[in-house]
């Protein structure tokens, strides 16, 4: 038997095996376990820690079968015991008997089950797994009907909360291992295992006391059963809290209601609620998620099964984040603005939003927008939440009603070079370097990149690659991450804006030319011919946008290499607002604008003449916010823009106050809508049907879950449109989705890649150093709001240096230091590091340290370091509290 590649080549023959399952003769591959070759002609074994993602455990014991087997003389004999079929392996000749043909392995799963029931509650009423619990189900097809037990339950305080996000019933486990296992092996996160024995065995959170190394500090060991009077509840002995980032994959898994979710706990049952597939909106996986709701509300979200991308896991933040949609705060009406004007038409005065109509507002938007147009032009700021088909409106808006290419997505830090970049590497290039590509490249560099912050579920998959295929992870960063860690990855230590030296250097190597006398040959030499080799990947983050000449020695790298390259953004709409244009000088597909052939394409698509479509670049994010504070642009468009996201928060503020028309298109209230003239609400993800385009080039398509009135922003761009006397095109998703079908694959000339910058680093004098930052996946986000359960996992913010650059600030580890800037300062308990001298580490956006706002900085500029002021150290922080917590709530490896 033989496969064929996705190439069209043959690959290697896949050796088979036969045997024979309750009769049915049945051929599967070498190393097929029993319960999946039964699966497969229909027979179902009935399993409770058996998990196809997972390493076979063999600890419930609920799937034993009979199991013959041939000896040397090709005679059958049956084993002397029932076997565990989620941890045996097929041979030839093999035969098999599960409980629908043999009363031996129907016995056993009977008795395996009554031993499962002798101390589990009688709560299925009040427990949130009942409805949807295997063991219910399993009690009744594989059970006793009567029970013989007679003595007292073994009972635990509960619920234990291991986290703030997830609680556990002890009583209710069935020592499935499938918690722990997935901690181990899928997460690599510490997490909760079997402890004691016998009776007393149970699950807990992870403590080596608890283990029994040691009793609890100031504790004596726990009684034995004997010395404990009957009924009487057993202690919590529990050590760690479960700290992880994907520790609501657990609560999924878990076959019983042990682990539950305190968000959803009592909340409903799961006969009460809608299920609708959907993807998830907080990064650029494109994870496939479940929406469950009843009567309107969302009440929970769980992992969708997608091989091809997130398997069955997701992050907490996909799962847990998504209640902002819901939130107080959210738009469900238009507000508009009343302003004072004098007799010569000024604006003298800027009155309250109030609410309006949609007719109102749409006139009055439409109205502000044409004087606008026609005094000194309108900037548009897409923001990077948008679905495929929400930014191929707001790509077509611009171009052709608003005649402008002063467009950008970005909110974030941004630059030329990146724009040049992604034309020439990303926009219009299809389907690239793919999640299983990952798991079985020979070496991943990630550069730009942390992929447990950044991309949760390309972490996994990369953890995966390294456990199961070996691959080899590096990382240009300053220091090595916990996430790196558990990739047993490797640093290549690097300050902020000088990760282009590695990458030319390493390109370098590849090409033979000569290196400067002070870089390290040996490793450039291991990380260049492991690149050089068939399948290895460059990744590359949105932080290389801070880092002169970053993307252009990636470009290179890859060249000269052969390694395939791939770029991955933060948020889920920014792979698809670049295909759909939604940068200077980049049309959509990937077509450059200073084309004439692609503004024809691209005008034949849309109905209008070539002409009316701008010919030369416009301004990226930073020249239109510039424009607009001098009044050089007279009106912005803005959706989904958060302020404290930009490098300059207060500049773009001042920005927008100077415009003399503003319109927003916002879920919620923010600072943007604050400003603006007309705010027009649209649809959250859980109410609209679309797409998003993920990092690897899939569109990733949902649908509706909850029935609303609420519009998406490309149908408030169609009507705002027909105000101004176009046709959109984009009034249902179908049109839409259509509208972007229309344009035919690009075949002319690509645009140019980047020319490489060189910037020499900025002088790092005494008391300063080069500041370093990143998003950590939970921290002070908009779409994280109202999750106070989720909000209570994240990492606590602390300032990480090295032990030579804490001595330079004469600070040590647990004191407070404070970074500072002639904006503004912010001060964090330091976490000694080992990490690249003269840098200091600050989490970009978390709760207490937003950089943008508080410093007006960015990674790659120096920063003051000092000391703490006397009266902040005593007076604003409990350093016992914060000497307690550990080094992996911090975020990495100190």
């Amino acid at each position: 038997m033989t496969a064929t590649t996705s190439t069209g080549t043959e690959a290697a023959p896949v050796e088979t095996v036969t045997c024979t399952i309750d009769e049915v003769e049945v051929t599967v591959p070498k190393g097929t376990l029993i319960i999946r070759a039964a699966e497969q002609v229909g027979i179902q074994i009935p399993r409770f820690c058996d998990h196809p993602l997972l390493a076979p455990a063999g600890a419930c014991r609920q799937c034993l079968v009979e199991v013959a087997m041939p000896d040397r003389e090709g005679n059958v004999r049956p084993m002397p015991k029932p076997q565990a079929s989620c941890t045996m392996e097929v041979t030839p000749g093999m035969v098999v008997k599960t409980q629908r043909t043999s009363p031996v392995a129907e016995k056993a799963q009977n008795g395996v089950m009554e031993l499962l029931l002798i101390n589990h509650p009688l709560d299925c009423p009040v427990c949130d797994k009942g409805g949807e619990c295997p063991l219910q189900n399993q009690a009744m097809t594989n059970g006793r009907s009567t029970s013989r037990f007679e003595d007292v339950k073994r009972t635990f305080p509960k619920p234990i909360a291991i986290s703030t996000e997830i609680l556990l019933d002890r009583e209710r486990c069935v020592l499935c291992q499938r918690c722990t296992r997935f901690s181990e092996e899928i997460a690599g996160d510490a997490f909760i295992a079997l402890q004691q024995r016998g009776a007393m065995q149970q699950i807990g959170r992870f403590d080596e006391a608890v283990l029994g190394y040691a009793p609890p500090p100031g504790e004596h060991r726990s009684p034995t059963p004997v010395d404990r009077p009957a009924g009487v509840a057993l202690p919590d002995t529990s050590g760690l809290p479960f700290s992880s980032y994907f520790s609501g994959n657990t609560v999924q898994i878990c076959p019983v209601g042990a682990l539950t979710g305190a968000a959803y706990r009592f909340r409903a049952r799961p006969f009460d609620l809608v299920s609708t597939p959907s993807i998830a909106e907080h990064d650029s996986c494109g994870s496939a998620i479940r929406i469950d709701h009843r009567r309107g509300v969302v009440l929970r979200r769980l992992s969708g099964d997608d091989p091809a991308v997130n398997e069955e896991w997701i992050t907490d933040k996909d799962r847990f984040a998504f209640t902002w949609q819901a939130a107080p705060d959210r738009i469900t009406t238009p507000l508009v603005r009343d302003r004072t004007l004098d007799r010569y038409g000024k604006v003298v005065a800027r009155g309250e939003l109030r609410p309006a109509s949609w007719v109102e507002a749409l006139e009055l938007a439409a109205e502000g927008l044409a004087d606008a147009r026609a005094a000194r032009g309108i900037g548009v700021l897409a923001g990077g939440r948008l679905t495929v088909e929400d930014a191929y409106a707001w790509s077509r808006f611009a171009r052709t009603v608003l005649g402008t290419d002063d467009v950008d997505q970005r909110a974030r830090v941004h630059s030329d070079e990146e724009a040049r970049f992604l034309a020439h590497a990303v926009a219009g290039s299809g389907v690239g370097v793919t999640f299983g590509d990952l798991e079985k490249a020979p070496v991943v560099l990630l550069a730009g990149l942390e992929a447990e912050e950044e991309a949760g579920v390309t972490f996994l998959r990369l953890r995966k690659g390294v456990l199961r295929h070996g691959v080899k992870v590096y990382s240009v960063a300053p220091f090595a991450t916990r996430g790196l860690a558990r990739l047993e990855g490797t640093l290549l230590p690097a300050a902020p804006g000088t990760e282009a030296e590695w990458l030319g250097s390493l390109a370098t190597r590849a090409t033979g030319g000569l290196l400067p006398a002070d870089v390290d040959a040996e490793t450039l030499a291991s990380v260049a011919d492991g690149l050089a080799q068939p399948g290895a990947v460059i990744l590359v983050g949105e932080r290389l946008a801070g880092s002169p000449g970053a993307y252009t020695q990636a470009l290179r790298l890859a060249e000269a290499t052969g390694a395939r390259l791939a770029w991955i953004p933060r948020r889920a709409g920014e792979r698809g607002g670049v295909e759909a244009g939604l940068l200077p000088g980049l049309l959509p597909g990937g077509r450059p604008l200073t084309d004439a052939a692609a503004r024809a394409e691209v005008a034949a698509a849309w109905g209008v003449d070539a002409d009316a479509l701008p010919s030369e670049p416009g301004l990226d994010t930073g020249g239109i916010l510039d424009a607009l504070s001098v009044g050089q642009l007279s009106g912005a468009i803005v959706g989904g823009l958060e302020l404290a996201d930009l490098p300059d928060p207060a500049h773009a503020r001042r920005a927008l106050e100077a415009a003399s028309w503003v319109v927003s298109l916002e879920v919620r209230r923010s600072e943007v809508t604050e400003l603006a003239d007309v705010v027009l609400p649209v649809a959250p993800p859980a109410e609209r049907a679309g797409s998003y385009w993920n990092w690897e080039g899939r569109v990733r398509s949902f649908g509706r879950a909850l029935e609303s009135s609420a519009l998406p922003d490309h149908r408030v761009l169609h009507h705002l449109a027909e105000q101004l006397g176009v046709d959109l095109g984009c009034d249902d998703p179908l049109e839409a989705h259509r509208a972007i079908a229309a344009l035919p694959a690009w075949r002319g000339e690509r645009p140019a890649a980047p020319a490489a910058e060189q910037v020499e680093p900025p002088p790092v004098a005494p008391g300063t150093a080069v500041l370093a930052a990143w998003h950590l996946l939970l921290d002070d986000g908009a779409l994280q709001d109202g999750e106070q359960f989720l909000a209570g996992t994240a990492k606590r913010p602390v300032a990480r240096m090295s032990a030579v650059t804490a001595a330079a600030a004469d600070v040590f580890d647990g004191d407070l230091v404070t970074v500072s800037t002639d904006r503004g300062s912010i001060t964090l308990p330091v976490a000694i590091t080992e990490m690249v001298d003269h840098v200091v580490w600050l989490p970009l956006a978390s709760r207490g340290c937003r950089v943008h706002a508080q410093l007006g900085a960015s990674p790659g500029d120096v920063v003051h370091v000092a000391p703490a002021p006397q009266d902040l150290s005593e007076g604003r922080w409990d350093r016992a509290h914060q000497g307690s917590d550990t080094a992996e709530q911090d975020g990495g490896a100190a």
